[in-house]
């Protein structure tokens, strides 16, 4: 079951671009105890660094992403549509349950390249299946 909203995801050019919108003017943090600095959470099928800013007091956060890997389909996205929203992410009690139950309600999950689809701890799903947003799964935090 999908139990919140756990990020929003943008893509920018560089972590400068994104914490001067982010932390300088909207007041969003850098979570560092979620991101590892200096380079951030590398997620190699993507070829991205990825930041996590926290949004107030509650439990959203905005991850942004930094293509490193020219070609990548996250280089692509922002050279196509430049920096901005990219997909959002859904906490849920049960990664492989809840994809099946998308599956089955006719979203098109993305294959990662994993070797096992269900032991993976988040899952993609097609933008044209879903409402024209990239949508992913990720375990819920409980604070």
């Amino acid at each position: 079951m999908i139990v919140m909203l756990d990020h929003i995801g943008v893509v920018a050019h560089t972590i400068e671009e994104a914490m001067e919108t982010l932390d300088s003017r909207l007041g969003f943090p850098l979570d560092e105890g979620a991101t590892p600095l200096p380079d951030g959470a590398y997620f190699a099928p993507e070829g991205t660094h990825n930041y996590m800013f926290q949004v107030g007091e509650g439990q959203t956060r905005i991850e942004v992403l930094i293509p490193a890997v020219k070609e990548a389909g996250t280089w692509k996205y922002l050279q196509r549509f430049g920096p901005g929203l990219h997909h959002w992410g859904f906490g849920c009690d049960d990664v492989a349950a809840e994809s099946a139950r998308l599956r089955a309600q006719g979203l098109r999950q993305i294959d990662l390249g994993v070797a096992d689809p269900n032991s993976v701890s988040a899952a993609f799903f097609h933008p044209k299946s879903a409402g024209g947003i990239l949508t992913e799964l990720v375990p819920a935090r409980r604070r």
